[in-house]
Parts: C-alpha cells; sequence; structure tokens
C-alpha cells in the first residue's frame, strides 16, 4: 500500500482527468493548488504497476458519482484515469458532472487489495465474519453482481443491514438468500482531498 504523498498525487491525477474533459468550460484553472505542480508522473514507477482503484466524488456530503476496479487489470495510472472520467461522466445513477459542479465536489481515491473468497455455511455465519469499517464486499449470484466499499460502513453499520442493502443494490430483496451466493472481502487505502487542504 502507498503512503499519503502517493495519495496526493493520486488525487491530483484523479482531478486533473476531470479537469481535461471539461478544459473547454475552463475547469483545469479550478485544480486547487499544490495538488499536481510539476509533478513528472512518468517518474514514478509505481504508478505503472498493476493496481485496482475507486474513485468517488461527492457534493456537500452526498454522493456524486463512484466508478472503480475490483481486479487490476492495467495501470495504476490508467486505472485511476478511466475510473475519475467515469464516475464523473459515465455513473448512470447520476447526470455528467458540470464545470460549476466540479468547484464543489471532493475527490476520493481507493486503492483495493485484490479480493478474498469468504467461506461460510450460512447468512449468519457470513455475517458474523464480516468487519465492520474494515471489509468491502463483493456480492455475487448468477448474474447478480454488486460491492460496496469499506466507507458505506458509515451508513450502514450493522453487518445485516450492511448485507441487506449490498443485495438490493445487486437488484434482490435485502433478505434474499440461496447456498449459490459468494462473497469476497478485500480492504482500501483510501485518501480524500480534505486531508491535503491545509497541508
Amino acid at each position: 500500500m502507498l503512503d499519503a504523498d502517493c495519495g496526493r498525487i493520486l488525487l491530483g491525477l484523479a482531478r486533473n482527468t476531470i479537469a481535461e474533459r471539461l478544459s473547454g468550460e475552463g475547469a483545469s484553472a479550478l485544480i486547487p493548488s499544490g495538488f499536481l505542480g510539476d509533478m513528472k508522473i512518468t517518474q514514478h514507477r509505481w504508478l505503472h504497476q498493476p493496481g485496482a482503484t475507486f474513485v468517488t466524488l461527492t457534493m456537500e456530503g452526498e454522493l456524486r458519482g463512484c466508478i472503480g476496479s475490483l481486479q487490476a487489470h492495467c495501470t495504476l495510472i490508467e486505472d485511476v484515469r478511466y475510473n475519475a472520467a467515469a464516475a464523473a461522466f459515465d455513473d448512470p445513477r447520476f447526470l455528467p458532472l458540470t464545470c460549476e459542479e466540479f468547484c464543489e465536489i471532493e475527490v476520493e481515491v481507493s486503492l483495493l487489495t485484490t479480493p478474498q473468497p469468504l467461506g461460510f455455511t450460512d447468512e449468519a455465519d457470513a455475517l458474523a465474519q464480516l468487519r465492520p469499517e474494515v471489509d468491502g464486499v463483493l456480492f455475487e449470484y448468477g448474474r447478480y453482481r454488486s460491492t460496496f466499499l469499506p466507507q458505506v460502513w458509515e451508513h450502514f453499520s450493522q453487518p445485516r443491514e450492511f448485507l441487506g442493502m449490498l443485495k438490493r443494490k445487486a437488484g434482490l430483496p435485502a433478505d434474499f438468500w440461496a447456498e449459490e451466493i459468494k462473497l469476497s472481502r478485500y480492504t482500501v487505502t483510501k485518501w480524500r482531498e480534505r486531508e491535503f487542504k491545509n497541508g
């Protein structure tokens, strides 16, 4: 996992990617000072290693876009750029981000570990193994699939509620259960822009 300086670079990379898409509207001039500076990203070898990330956008504390990768399928720099643009402009739950909103959003980047299958005998056993505020969870049942980052525990602190909402996100009832359900968990290292505003 990477340190705070790496987090600053990833956040700057995400915001700069969004700004580039909005550059015709002058958004690039709105990038917080110090996030990119004269950073030579090609000199950072770790950015060119495989990595899986989620980029989350919030505005006034509410979700404004979130897209990510559960498995590392390209370099970290490519993954952050792709997910930043997708979170801003291609999240089907929201309209594309505007230049005015660009000034108001906060960017968060999460770097994921590789998901590990969770072994369990029934739903009660699965719930007992979940670690609130630690585990990100991937839910799979046939064609139904969904995930919650560990940050979502802030909204659903009880394992049963967390898993129930995860099933609803996949398109199933909150009380659904079947032997064929698969669960995997992962952890993240995350960085938010607010952590660097005064740094």
